[in-house]
């Protein structure tokens, strides 16, 4: 139980069903469409395109979205990857001869295709009970009249607006301004993306009026992106992967995606006694710092595309694999940085959101333009804020993940379960670019090594190593860091919250659903 005399959240808890997302109109629109007879796919969706709205430098309908669900009457998990591809003009060569060493993110260059809206369309028609038209109806509404900014989005928004360019500064400043806490933003030109979409589906964006703005917009900029391009674009079906940490089944979504990353930092942990160690202690600090430069440096050299990541899963999966990582760890000094060809900041551009309903159909999914605003990049007539997920591509000639057209880039953003005696225990998921799968990690073990609850798992201080830099947030005590420097380790306070966080647990024995939200983002878990 925590303590009620210091700040913290309380677990919501219900019966019925839960959602949790990172802004509190969309946890209501969730709610609002589960009681109009919507189930957790819809809400999901219902949810997500609002928080384009809500949280445009964030995430948006030129960006990428995962899923995880498991439909109600079963145990079995369906993965769709609704990641966009490179378009087929894009070459490594040719950015290499402009004399580019890797990959730009604010260039058009950057822009892969957005895939967020194919894979809603997917998800509602296999899925859905509602219909995709009625899930964008709450999106359209306050993309039209409005919301208000809340205060974690006014604190991105004056960080981030220097990144917007050109039309875009029209559409996502107010007179060259970031907006403040409670000012109104308006999207009316997204609105009406939006209801073509919604009367027409996927070719309602990825065909016709929008694909043409989208196209000739990117084109002006310097994109190779063509019409084809964007009509072929199709989500994946893909079976998920997992790995067992005590008993409890991580369970992710296969590469192109960084999951593989989170199991793999797990399957080094399991080699230590982490529960012996103090949760906000030096130790346990040093452990996960050094498990996750070991499992990022192998993420960095194999994760791609799916057809050249897979040739590597089984090795990058293997319990060996991990034991032999873990041999490298000394815990008494941090060790020499692995050599990587990665080494993009952290980014904390992303929503995630999760949704538990009556028939215990729940849905885990993550929505994400990557960077702060995306490319910075917005379409000329509808504003479709373009992601920048490009960026993840290699240069290196022969890389796994070398760009090429057609290609999906190493992706950071994952949506995670987690499952025990082979029953769906939690869908959770934590934003924060790079530091995802070091997250899940942290998450997992908060809960499995340390009994804590969903809330404080996702409250617990965090750090993250960034580079030769050890990002640490605030709350953790002198003493520690001082043992870290002892220990090698280049402390640096982290400028602002280390990612966000969403889950709900259904609990094995009574089925009650308790949901959490992290306090470093506006959002909020409700239930009915």
């Amino acid at each position: 139980m925590r303590d009620f005399q210091s700040p913290g959240r309380s677990m919501v808890f219900a019966q019925n069903a839960m959602v949790a997302t990172s802004h509190p109109l969309a946890s209501k629109v969730a709610i609002d469409t589960l009681e109009a007879g919507g189930n957790a796919v819809d809400a999901a969706i219902a949810a997500g395109v609002l928080l384009g709205i809500c949280e445009p430098q964030m995430t948006g309908i030129g960006g990428d979205c995962f899923a995880l669900v498991k439909p109600a009457g079963t145990q079995d998990l369906v993965g769709l990857n609704a990641s966009g591809r490179a378009p087929a003009a894009l070459s490594a060569a040719n950015l290499r001869g402009k004399g580019l060493d890797k990959m730009p993110t604010n260039t058009a260059d950057a822009v892969t295709i957005p895939g967020a809206v194919d894979g809603f369309a997917r998800l509602a028609e296999d899925w859905g009970r509602l219909g995709l038209a009625r899930c964008l109806a709450p999106a359209i509404k306050y993309a039209d009249e409005g919301v208000p900014v809340a205060p974690r989005v006014a604190y991105d928004w004056a960080n981030l607006k220097h990144l917007l360019q050109g039309n875009a500064r029209n559409d996502f400043l107010l007179s060259g301004k970031s907006l403040n806490v409670g000012q109104t933003f308006r999207l009316p030109k997204q609105a009406e993306a939006l209801r073509k979409i919604a009367a027409e589906g996927r070719a309602g964006f990825y065909e016709g009026e929008v694909a043409q703005d989208m196209v000739a917009s990117l084109q002006a900029m310097g994109g190779v992106h063509t019409l084809d391009d964007f009509a072929n674009n199709a989500p994946d079906y893909v079976n998920p992967i997992s790995g067992d940490y005590r008993g409890t089944e991580l369970v992710e979504l296969p590469p192109n995606g960084q999951g593989i990353a989170a199991i793999l930092m797990a399957n080094i942990l399991a080699e230590f006694d982490v529960a012996s160690l103090d949760p906000f202690g030096a130790d346990r600090v040093h452990l996960m710092t050094e498990a996750a430069r070991l499992a990022y440096d192998a993420r960095d050299r194999f994760v791609a595309n799916p057809a050249e990541a897979a040739a590597y899963q089984d090795h990058i999966m293997s319990r060996d694999t991990a034991r032999q990582l873990a041999g490298l760890i000394d815990m008494s000094k941090a060790m020499d940085l692995p050599v990587s060809t990665h080494t993009e900041a952290v980014h904390k551009d992303t929503i995630y959101l999760c949704v538990v309903d009556k028939d215990r159909m729940a849905v885990s999914l993550i929505y994400s333009i990557f960077h702060g605003f995306g490319s910075g990049l917005a379409s000329d007539k509808f504003s479709v804020l373009f992601h920048n997920r490009g960026a993840g591509f290699s240069l290196q000639e022969g890389h796994p993940n070398e760009a090429m057209g057609g290609k999906r880039p190493m992706h950071t953003i994952i949506p995670g379960m987690l499952r025990r005696n082979g029953k769906l225990l939690a869908p959770f998921g934590v934003m924060g670019g790079q530091y995802q799968s070091a997250g899940h990690a942290q998450f997992l073990t908060n809960l499995i090594d340390f009994n804590m609850d969903i809330q404080a798992a996702i409250d617990a201080p965090r750090s993250f190593p960034e580079g030769e830099k050890l990002k640490i947030e605030r709350h953790f005590p002198e003493a520690v860091l001082a043992e870290l420097v002892k220990r090698g380790h280049k402390i640096e306070a982290a400028q602002g919250p280390l990612g966000g966080a969403q889950a709900i647990m259904i609990d094995p024995e009574t089925g009650m659903l308790s949901g959490a939200s992290d306090p470093r983002k506006d959002g909020c878990a409700l239930g009915y």
